[in-house]
């Protein structure tokens, strides 16, 4: 693949952003999403929160792949960050402006498996099934995932890969493709000290409220071959 002048959106539609394949060489991550091959990923930008009038700042997501992982990166201009540090249950990350990644064998959610992951990283990983039935005893297998991340003076940087061994033991890749919902979570503090989140999305699931755990939330990822 000719790597030069491939970052864009042109290839992408709405729903449907397509993973080129980097060849045999593994991408290194580093947390800063600064490995070269990173120039030869689509850049999504078109982030939104439907249920928030207030513009939002950049949100940015790439993704690639070779014949062992799906690597991502997301990168978040904001430098005005809320990590809540209380402690490391899961409670805290759900509490912190985060990056998340869920991903489905379908469009009945029965179930999918989430990923939220703060700027620090830590990771809350769970299996998910219909009507907001969580099990967060549910964990991404250790040795399938890897993370790592940045926090500069204008953004942070989340950067990592996952295994396709792990995605297709699961059953989520179905013909080179993977049904994902890409999400941030930004949280501001209020006039009484509290915080309260901004929800922002690439895919609008046409909804009232927010609301993630939905399958109109869900976009497509296509992986690109060799």
């Amino acid at each position: 693949m000719n790597q030069n002048n491939v970052r864009g959106t042109s290839k992408n539609s709405r729903n449907i952003y397509h993973v080129n394949h980097i060849g045999k060489k593994q991408l290194h991550v580093t947390g800063r999403a600064d490995d070269i091959q990173w120039n030869g990923a689509y850049e999504l930008t078109g982030f939104l929160s439907p249920w928030d009038n207030a513009k939002q700042r950049k949100t940015s997501f790439r993704a690639l792949r070779d014949d062992m992982y799906l690597y991502f990166a997301f990168d978040v201009y904001e430098n005005n960050l809320h990590v809540d540090k209380s402690g490391n249950a899961k409670a805290n990350i759900n509490n912190s402006d985060r990056v998340e990644l869920f991903f489905t064998p379908d469009k009945r959610l029965n179930p999918y498996y989430c990923l939220e992951i703060d700027p620090t990283p830590r990771i809350m990983d769970f299996k998910a099934y219909p009507e907001n039935k969580f099990d967060f005893d549910w964990h991404w297998p250790k040795q399938h995932i890897f993370v790592k991340s940045f926090v500069g003076d204008q953004k942070y940087t989340v950067e990592g890969k996952i295994s396709l061994a792990s995605l297709n033991a699961l059953g989520l890749i179905k013909n080179n493709k993977i049904l994902t919902g890409i999400f941030r979570a930004k949280y501001n503090k209020q006039s009484d000290n509290s915080y309260m989140p901004t929800w922002i999305t690439w895919v609008d699931p046409k909804t009232e409220n927010p609301n993630f755990h939905i399958s109109s939330s869900f976009g497509i990822l296509h992986l690109g071959k060799n």
